[in-house]
């Protein structure tokens, strides 16, 4: 009995090897020799998306007494196409202004001043409100220039989201020195490159966000004055001194302290920022002929939007065609 009952489990164990090597066989059989078999990578995660011109956060510069002189122009024309994403920055209400504009005039509390404190207050405002904006790319411009939106998106597009970036146009020839702060009543001497805020500039989020322990809140009037230097050389500062960065210089950039004749018409639709003004005594503007005459159209301001955007209500029809 015990005999039988040994000889049948031997049997049942024999039974179960011969099927677990078939199986082996088979299935080793379904791949080459040596061949390991993983699993299939998940695919890559997908970049940012493109970027678009409501990424932009476009932030004007002005003060009262420029409020019909010349923000009103730039109402008319550029901002026209870019409403939702431009917000201008002053220090004093106005109920036309607020009726046109919205949430997008901002009266900050700042004086009206042409004076390092007052135009790094307003530099400030126009940081905090980008960086509750949540919006990727920050540009300041002064009330005095005409920003062409296309050239700014195309120019802005260029650039690999993981850089951190600081585009613009430096004023000087070479970079501008500054005195900081030492402990013991010591001074360091440091240069660095700027942006003229005069012409425009952009910075994307990423170099903002490194900025904050500088700019953030009342720090960024704070390191002006410890510098004793503008709003727009205190950006540069902050970006090559405190972190390490550099400007990336672009000749699309345009203020009214550069000969502005000397762009061809050719040329003028390539631009991002462009200015006008009165330069050592004579008026600076872009050399453009038509459709408006400078009587009619002193800035040329908006003989160029209809150049750029010929199907604009106002532009003479000859010009949509």
């Amino acid at each position: 009995m015990q005999r039988r009952l040994l000889r049948g489990l031997a049997g049942a164990l024999l039974t179960l090897l011969c099927m677990g090597l078939l199986s082996l066989r088979y299935h080793s059989g379904l791949f080459p020799q040596g061949v390991r078999v993983t699993p299939k990578p998940s695919p890559p995660s997908p970049g940012p998306p493109e970027l678009q011109m409501h990424d932009i956060f476009i932030a004007i510069k002005t003060t009262r007494a420029f409020h019909r002189s010349r923000l009103e122009l730039l109402l008319d024309t550029w901002v026209s196409r870019t409403r939702e994403q431009t917000f201008v920055f002053t220090d004093s209400t106005d109920e036309g202004l607020q009726e046109r504009l919205g949430r997008h005039l901002v009266v900050t509390n700042c004086s009206a001043e042409h004076s390092h404190p007052a135009l790094s207050c307003k530099m400030a405002a126009e940081f905090d409100a980008f960086l509750a904006s949540g919006l990727r790319w920050f540009c300041h411009v002064d009330d005095d220039n005409y920003v062409n939106p296309r050239a700014l998106l195309q120019l802005l597009a260029t650039f690999a989201p993981a850089r951190d970036v600081y585009v613009g146009r430096p004023s000087l020839n070479r970079p501008i020195q500054a005195s900081e702060p030492q402990p013991r009543n010591h001074t360091r001497l440091v240069q660095f490159w700027f942006a003229t805020g005069g012409a425009g500039f952009c910075i994307n989020r990423k170099l903002a966000l490194k900025m904050a322990p500088w700019a953030s809140g009342p720090r960024f009037v704070d390191t002006s004055t410890l510098i004793r230097l503008p709003d727009d050389c205190t950006v540069g500062y902050i970006i090559e001194c405190k972190l390490g960065g550099r400007l990336q210089p672009s000749p699309l950039f345009h203020s009214h302290l550069e000969t502005l004749q000397l762009l061809g018409a050719a040329q003028l639709p390539e631009q991002v920022t462009l200015s006008y003004g009165v330069f050592e005594g004579k008026l600076n503007v872009i050399k453009l002929q038509g459709p408006f005459s400078p009587e009619e159209d002193p800035s040329r301001f908006r003989s160029l939007h209809c150049l750029l955007f010929p199907d604009t209500p106002w532009c003479p029809q000859l010009v949509a065609r």
